[in-house]
């Protein structure tokens, strides 16, 4: 009976630990509806700058010139790496996106006004077109 509430000790505090660092996480993931405006679709063309292919969303900024010439950055949030490979999106070690690209951005604007939306698609000036999940208008 000893041996038994030792094991569950050791065992029991250590999984208690991880849950509880864990559970943070799980709480922090958002809905697409609570930071981004599903009824207002945006477009935005400019020259990637950087590249964060990272789980569970990953993010590309590019920057653009704005109407008085001044250079504006844009950030947005895309699905998972695994979600953009299926799409056919790559990594610049494998041939795919990477820095320097001008790039179109279609997606949904952020609710707070600022300059980062939620991408849907993206195109190359090459005609190349990635589709990342459904539009606003469910297309």
């Amino acid at each position: 009976m000893a041996r038994f509430k030792i094991s569950n000790a050791i065992l029991g505090r250590p999984l208690m630990i991880l849950a509880l660092v864990t559970a943070g996480t799980a709480f922090a993931h958002h809905s697409v509806q609570a930071e981004f405006d599903v009824n207002k679709e945006i477009t935005v063309t400019g020259t990637v700058a950087k590249l964060e292919w990272i789980n569970p969303h990953s993010y590309i900024t590019i920057e653009r010139k704005d109407a008085s010439g001044k250079t504006e950055r844009w950030a947005f949030e895309m699905a998972a790496p695994g979600v953009l490979r299926k799409a056919g999106l790559s990594r610049e070690d494998r041939g795919g996106l990477k820095p320097g690209d001008t790039v179109t951005i279609t997606g949904l604007a952020a609710k707070d006004g600022s300059t980062t939306g939620f991408l849907h698609e993206i195109k190359f000036p090459d005609g190349r077109v990635f589709k990342i999940g459904a539009a606003a208008n469910g297309n």
